[in-house]
């Protein structure tokens, strides 16, 4: 295993420097393999006392960090950090795409979600990723104009602002700004997939002339990548605030650009200048002596997760331990019929009705429990009908790609966020207009929008409606008071990458490290995946005598969390990735 030297020179004068007391995660490693013991060991837990961020980025994890010692809140850190992201990991998350934050007010001790999700455009219709009556393959589908949302994120972080921030909003800008003016070195991370998605990418000339030199080759590793183009976009919704990306040209290039690809799309205008992000109430439930707590419908994530965990709370997780295959097959039975349900009655509350308190509902999920067998797998779980509606709803065939990004933050206040941002599929759409890239968000509704029967789909396409979503930040309280902040990135795995963090500290006692760190497994309600080259491969025999199909898989997850335990923080970021704990 080699320690990546390129960490530390990415350390600028802007970002670094005077800050004694920080605590900083040793470096990520590269292409590592899992150790037998506890799956990744190369990281150790950081801790802090006053505050803490977490991020992806060592440099989106510096701009948050200084913002925190500036006096800032949780929100003005995240916001930070996110405009940084979107320039040293832009084929996570940005501009270009969407949100949910989850936010705990400590003095008036008020949960909140901001949701930030694209919408479909006004013209958008049902059938719009049928060819012949035929779902179009997904390559078809995703990387064009067809694919692209309304971006709602600049709006959702400006409203969490309005809302929670402390310092000047055009502060918030000025360490992307500055990063994009003077230039950021290529990551290992950034490198590798410029390389695996060259292809798509590279055929979008914009987007070639930003990532790939002259001769077509990607940017090597610790080359310094400028981008004028975004820090000028910055500098105006810093002096303007959302409006200046949501009107004007920048706006009607964003149009331009969608509607300009080969197979475009039909954003307008109008849809940019009417996009609204909305503050929700978070989707809670019970587990043990936990409260959690997250992003609502048109997120299943935290759905699913509390699902999973009212299932698995019938079951002996915490004597069972992580290296038992028992503990294994309860967890991906319980993911199995959870994405049972998810398939079925997820979508955006204000088209269909989600039943969500039916679903969450302790004698359902017994029942739901009881379907389990000690000694055989479910195969595949059938839904259940919580609420009356499954005769009248189809199956969802959306495909969600691995990518997006995750922060965490505590601030000195004792605010604590959890935001998950995502331009969906790695780079989005492979749009790229004034120094960002499009998502390609739509693809995550369902390519059919009804069944044979004539049944409808709960999350079809439809104008101005927010795609489902897997992403999953969470909140977690114990007796009333904040204990665990978590997320990560990662497509419809999301859901099982949180869950076995939870079960990892919450049942375990592990610290946030070395639950991160866990191997990753689960089902999807198909085969039970689990993660390639970790000590889960031991299991497969055992497994499969219970009847399980059993894959391996990369898992490359992306987990931040930060635990709250007897006043002191203590942070993890997923070693499978380039992320950064800074703390004091």
């Amino acid at each position: 295993m080699r320690v990546r030297p390129w960490v530390g020179a990415w350390c600028i004068a802007l970002l670094c420097g005077g800050a004694a007391s920080q605590t900083v995660a040793p470096a990520a490693h590269e292409n590592v393999n899992p150790e037998a013991a506890s799956g990744y060991t190369a990281r150790q837990a950081v801790s802090a006392q006053r505050f803490m961020v977490a991020t992806a980025n060592p440099l989106a994890t510096q701009a948050g960090y200084r913002i925190l010692q500036a006096g800032g809140s949780a929100v003005d850190a995240a916001i930070a950090a996110q405009l940084v992201l979107g320039l040293t990991e832009p084929q996570s998350s940005g501009l270009g795409g969407g949100a949910f934050l989850v936010h705990y007010a400590a003095p008036k001790r008020q949960l909140r979600v901001y949701d930030a999700r694209e919408t479909a455009p006004a013209a958008a219709r049902p059938d719009r990723f049928l060819r012949d009556g035929k779902p179009l393959p997904f390559a078809q589908a995703v990387n064009n104009g067809m694919s692209v949302g309304t971006p709602g994120l600049l709006r959702g972080l400006e409203l969490a602002h309005r809302q929670q921030g402390k310092l000047p909003w055009r502060s918030l800008f000025q360490p992307a700004i500055a990063l994009a003016t003077q230039g950021f070195e290529v990551s290992p991370r950034l490198h590798s997939l410029l390389v695996a998605t060259q292809a798509e990418l590279a055929a979008q000339p914009a987007a070639a002339r930003y990532f790939y030199a002259s001769d077509g080759q990607p940017w090597p590793v610790g080359h310094v990548l400028k981008n004028p183009e975004y820090a000028e976009v910055l500098r105006r919704v810093a002096d303007k605030g959302a409006d200046a990306f949501y009107h004007g040209d920048i706006a009607h290039d964003i149009v331009a650009a969608v509607r300009a690809h080969a197979k475009p799309g039909d954003l307008s205008v109008a849809d940019l200048a009417g996009y609204r992000a909305h503050a929700r109430d978070a989707v809670c439930g019970e587990y043990r002596a936990y409260r959690l707590c997250g992003a609502p419908p048109p997120s299943s994530g935290p759905l699913a997760v509390l699902q999973m965990l009212g299932i698995m709370q019938h079951f002996p997780m915490d004597k069972l331990g992580p290296r038992s295959v028992e503990a294994v097959h309860y967890f991906a039975e319980a993911g199995r019929l959870a994405f049972a349900d998810r398939g079925f009655y997820v979508g955006d509350p204000a088209f269909t009705k989600v039943p969500v308190r039916q679903m969450l509902d302790p004698g359902y999920l017994a029942r739901r429990a009881a379907l389990i067998h000690p000694d055989r797998s479910l195969g595949t779980a059938l839904p259940g009908d919580p609420a009356g509606l499954l005769a009248s709803r189809a199956a969802d065939d959306a495909l969600e790609v691995p990518s997006t990004s995750h922060i965490v933050v505590v601030d000195a206040q004792g605010d604590v966020l959890s935001m998950t941002s995502s331009i969906e599929s790695a780079f989005g759409s492979k749009i790229f207009v004034r120094g960002f890239l499009l998502n390609n968000e739509l693809t995550d509704f369902s390519l059919s929008f009804k069944d044979p029967e004539g049944r409808l789909v709960a999350n079809r396409v439809q104008p101005g409606k927010r795609p489902r979503s897997s992403m999953a930040p969470m909140i977690v309280f114990r007796d009333d008071e904040p204990y665990m902040a978590v997320g990560a990135p990662g497509g419809s795995a999301i859901i099982n990458y949180v869950a076995k963090t939870l079960v990892g500290v919450l049942d375990w006692n592990l610290d946030i490290q070395q639950a991160i760190s866990l191997p990753n497994l689960g089902s999807r309600n198909q085969a039970t995946e689990l993660e390639r080259g970790t000590y889960l491969e031991d299991m497969m025999p055992a497994l499969q005598g219970m009847e399980h199909e059993v894959k391996t898989v990369e898992f490359p997850s992306g987990i931040q969390g930060i635990v709250i335990k007897d006043g002191t923080l203590i942070g993890g970021t997923d070693p499978r990735r380039e992320g950064l704990v800074l703390g004091e």
